[in-house]
């Protein structure tokens, strides 16, 4: 479950800012999730209480916006939505798929107090 340690480095990046800035604590966490970045959401939910426990993050809510797979065809330029099992342009039959969003996995906003 890589998850775990994708949520502890979230943490410390969020703990880190929180510092930074003087905060008390941190109240909310957002992040991002593309659906094609191979993180679980369910599993960062999970092991977000655990990660926080004696951080500034202890107690915080976790908000994780998830963000669907679109790619583009490098023949005919469509753009379409994608997952594990797209393998061809679903316009033109090709196979020269670029995927532009769907693999980030970032912190996009803290509340701090």
């Amino acid at each position: 479950m890589h998850e775990l340690s994708l949520t502890q480095s979230l943490v410390e990046i969020a703990v880190d800012h929180a510092r930074r800035e003087k905060a008390q604590a941190i109240l909310s966490i957002t992040m991002e999730i593309g659906s094609l970045s191979g993180a679980i959401p369910e599993a960062v939910e999970f092991a977000f209480d655990v990660c926080t426990r004696g951080t500034l993050a202890e107690g915080a809510r976790l908000e994780i916006r998830r963000i669907p797979g679109r790619g583009r065809c490098l023949e005919c330029g469509e753009e379409t939505g994608m997952d594990f099992t797209t393998f061809t342009c679903p316009h033109c039959g090709s196979f020269a798929l670029e995927t532009f969003q769907g693999k980030e996995m970032r912190l996009v906003e803290l509340e701090v107090d």
